[in-house]
C-alpha cells in the first residue's frame, strides 16, 4: 500500500506571534537567492513551520496577497522535502517576477542550505 501524504497547510505550521518572528530574525541566520531571502531557526516542535513577510514596497495589497499565496502553496506543495525542525521567514525579492515554480525551487534549496548551516553551528 503507497504512503499518502498530506499537502494540508495546517494552523500549526504557520509562524504567528511577534516573538517567534524576533526570535528568528534575532539568530541571523538568512540565506537567499534572486527569488527568496530566508531567515531561519531551529524549533522544538519538531515540524517546519512558515511566517511571511511581503512589504508594502511589493505594489498593493491585492499584489501582496497574491504572492503571499504563492508563498503558501510552495510551503504547502514542498513541505515533505524540507528539512525538519526549521521556523522559517519567507521574504520575496523585489522586483523579481517569480512563479510558483521559482518559489518552490528556492524554497528547497534555500532550506536545505541553512539546516545544514544550522546543524554545523549546534555542534
Amino acid at each position: 500500500m503507497p504512503i499518502t501524504r498530506r499537502y494540508s497547510f495546517r494552523k500549526q505550521q504557520h509562524l504567528r506571534s511577534s516573538s517567534d518572528f524576533t526570535r528568528v530574525y534575532d539568530l541571523k541566520q538568512r540565506a537567499g537567492d534572486n527569488h527568496l531571502l530566508i531567515f531561519a531557526a531551529a524549533n522544538d516542535v519538531g515540524q517546519t513551520r512558515i511566517g511571511l513577510s511581503v512589504s508594502k514596497k511589493h505594489g498593493n495589497a491585492v499584489r501582496r496577497s497574491r504572492i503571499k499565496r504563492l508563498l503558501r502553496e510552495a510551503f504547502r506543495l514542498n513541505q515533505h522535502e524540507l528539512p525538519d525542525g526549521l521556523d522559517l521567514i519567507l521574504i520575496p525579492r523585489q522586483g523579481a517576477k517569480s512563479t510558483l515554480v521559482d518559489y518552490s525551487g528556492s524554497l528547497r534549496r534555500i532550506a536545505r542550505r541553512l539546516a545544514k548551516r544550522i546543524a554545523t553551528r549546534s555542534k
